[in-house]
C-alpha cells in the first residue's frame, strides 16, 4: 500500500484502498479487560489471542459475524466500540459485558441486547450470558471552544422552514417530547424572538426564566421532563427591535442558559434566512436540521432557499416533514393544497426522508391548549408519525456522529493519515509532511501578498501529528508537534 505523496494525488485503487476491519475485540482506549483472571487492555488481547482460538476471540468473532449489524453505520456493534467490559469465566461458561449505546433513546436497544445474548449463547461453551445495556451520549464536538451553556449538549437538531405559518413549531415542539419519550434529557429552545410559538404550546409551572444570582445564568423553565427557553418568557412577549439586537438577545438566550446534560436540543428556528438564522447557524454547532414544509409551491420555492442555506454552513438535513398535506373525508383522501412540496425537496436536495402529517384538528387544538400532542394522544396515528421522525433523527444524528469521529485518522504503524471519503468506502493514505506542508492559514502564506511563508524544507519529513480531533460536522484540527494547530475545513479537503 503507498502512501499518497500529495493532496491533488488520485485515489488508491478500490482494493487497496478499503480499510479491512481487523476481527478482534475493538476500542478507541486502552480500558482494561478482565479475562481468564488476568486484566488486559484491548490491544493485549488483541495480541495475544487474535491468533489462537481463546474465548475473547471467539466472542469476538461470533458477534461480528452473527449479531445485529448497525445498518447505519456499515458495521456491528463490536467495530463500533458498543462492546465493554467484558469478562469472561470459561471453566464456568459464563460471559458477562456492557453494551454501551451513543444515546438513551436508541431505537433498536432492546433487539442490540436480545441479539447479543443469542449470539454469545450459540458458543458451545458458554453456559450462562449476562449482558447490562448503557448509554453514553457523545460529546459536543470541540466542546472546549463552545460557550459553556452548550459544551454539555450531545445533539444540536434545527427545525427549520425559512416560511411562517407551515406548523414549524408545533413539529418542533412535537419532536422534542417524542425525543423525551424514547428516554432522552431533551431541551427546546424557541428562536423566533418576534414571534414566540413556544409558550402558548407548552404549560409549564414557571413562566418566566430566572438568573442565578451567582453565575449570572439563565435557568431554564422545564414542562414534562423538557427544559424550555424563549423570549416569550423573558416577561417582554414579543420583541419590538432591530435585527443585530435581535441576534444579540438571540447568542444571549442560547449560550447562558444552564443547559446542563442533554442529549438533544431543538431549535425552533425563525423563518427567513437572514442575519438571525446565520448568527444561530454560526454560533451554534448544529447536528443536523429538519425541514418543514407544506404542499403549495411557494412554500417550496421558501424552504429551498433554507435547505441552500444549511448547505453552504454544512449542516445535514437528515429529513422533511410536509405537514397539512391531506385530510380524509366520507372513504375519499383530499388534498386541498395540493401535491408534491415535500417530495420535490426530497429529490431536489437528496434529502433522504420524508414525513406526511395530515390535517387533524386535534393537532392544532393541542399547540392552543399547552400540551403537545404526542403527549396527549401518545398512541394516535399523529403521535406514531412523529415516533417515526423521532426514529431518523436519533439514527441520523448517530450516523453523523460515527462518521465525523472515523473520517480522518492518524495510523501510526504505516505513519499515514487515514481519511475516509463522505458517502463512500474509498479510503485514501496521506503522508503527514504532505498535509502539514499543504496547510493555507496565514501562519504558512502571506494573506495580502500570496506569498509562501512556510517552506517545504521546514517541515521534516518524519514529522507526525500528535492529535486529530473532529469540529463541526465536516472539518478536522490536526496539532502538530510544534504547536501548530490546523484546520482543514472539509474531509474532502484533504483527500481532493
Amino acid at each position: 500500500m503507498h502512501l499518497l505523496q500529495s493532496v491533488t494525488a488520485l485515489s488508491l485503487p478500490r482494493s487497496m484502498s478499503r480499510t479491512n476491519i481487523n476481527r478482534g475485540v475493538v476500542l478507541q482506549k486502552r480500558e482494561p479487560f478482565v479475562l481468564m483472571g488476568g486484566r488486559y487492555s484491548v490491544y493485549q488481547i488483541q495480541e495475544r489471542f487474535f491468533k489462537c482460538p481463546r474465548p475473547a476471540l471467539s466472542i469476538s468473532r461470533s458477534i461480528h459475524g452473527r449479531a445485529a449489524s448497525v445498518e447505519d453505520f456499515g458495521t456491528d456493534i463490536v467495530s463500533c466500540g458498543f462492546v465493554k467490559d467484558l469478562h469472561v469465566e470459561e471453566l464456568l461458561g459464563e460471559v458477562s459485558f456492557r453494551l454501551e449505546l451513543t444515546t438513551p433513546a436508541c431505537p433498536i436497544k432492546d433487539m442490540f441486547e436480545q441479539r447479543a445474548n443469542e449470539v454469545v449463547a450459540m458458543l458451545p461453551w458458554v453456559k450462562k450470558v449476562n449482558v447490562k445495556m448503557s448509554a453514553q451520549p457523545a460529546k459536543p464536538v470541540f466542546a472546549g471552544q463552545l460557550p459553556k451553556g452548550l459544551q454539555t449538549i450531545s445533539n444540536i437538531i434545527a427545525v427549520s422552514s425559512c416560511k411562517g405559518g407551515v406548523g414549524k413549531s408545533t413539529i418542533a415542539v412535537n419532536l422534542a417530547y417524542t425525543l423525551a419519550g424514547m428516554g432522552a434529557k431533551v431541551g427546546i429552545f424557541d428562536a423566533d424572538v418576534y414571534g414566540p410559538s413556544l409558550p402558548t404550546m407548552v404549560s409549564p409551572e414557571s413562566r418566566l426564566l430566572e438568573m442565578n444570582p451567582e453565575t449570572r445564568t439563565i435557568i431554564p423553565t422545564e414542562y414534562l421532563g423538557v427544559k424550555l427557553i424563549s423570549f416569550g418568557f423573558a416577561g417582554q412577549g414579543r420583541a419590538i427591535m432591530r435585527g443585530p439586537m435581535v441576534s444579540g438577545v438571540i447568542d444571549q438566550l442560547l449560550t447562558t442558559t444552564e443547559w446542563g446534560e442533554l442529549d438533544y436540543l431543538v431549535i425552533d428556528m425563525p423563518p427567513g434566512t437572514g442575519d438571525i438564522q446565520l448568527t444561530l447557524c454560526q454560533v451554534v454547532p448544529l447536528t443536523a436540521a429538519v425541514i418543514v414544509t407544506t404542499p403549495q409551491k411557494l412554500a417550496f420555492i421558501d424552504v429551498a432557499k433554507g435547505v441552500r442555506m444549511f448547505s453552504k454552513l454544512k449542516v445535514p438535513c437528515v429529513a422533511v416533514v410536509e405537514n397539512m398535506c391531506h385530510f380524509d373525508a366520507d372513504g375519499k383522501r383530499y388534498y386541498p393544497f395540493g401535491k408534491g412540496s415535500g417530495t420535490q425537496v426530497v429529490q431536489q436536495f437528496g434529502i433522504p426522508h420524508l414525513f406526511d402529517l395530515p390535517i387533524r384538528p386535534n393537532l392544532s387544538a393541542s399547540g392552543d391548549s399547552g400540551m403537545p400532542e404526542v403527549v396527549a394522544d401518545p398512541q394516535g396515528e399523529v403521535a406514531k408519525t412523529f415516533q417515526d421522525l423521532g426514529v431518523c433523527v436519533v439514527q441520523q444524528c448517530a450516523k453523523i456522529r460515527q462518521q465525523v469521529s472515523t473520517a480522518v485518522t492518524y495510523d501510526k504503524s504505516i505513519r499515514a493519515i487515514r481519511v475516509k471519503v463522505p458517502a463512500s468506502d474509498e479510503e485514501f493514505l496521506l503522508h503527514p509532511a504532505t498535509v502539514r506542508r499543504n496547510d493555507r492559514s496565514a501562519q504558512s502564506v502571506d494573506e495580502w501578498t500570496g506569498e509562501q511563508k512556510l517552506q517545504y524544507s521546514d517541515i521534516p519529513e518524519d514529522i507526525e501529528p500528535e492529535d486529530i480531533r473532529p469540529m463541526g460536522n465536516y472539518a478536522v484540527s490536526i496539532t502538530w508537534p510544534d504547536g501548530f494547530s490546523q484546520n482543514e475545513h472539509t474531509c474532502n479537503v484533504l483527500a481532493k
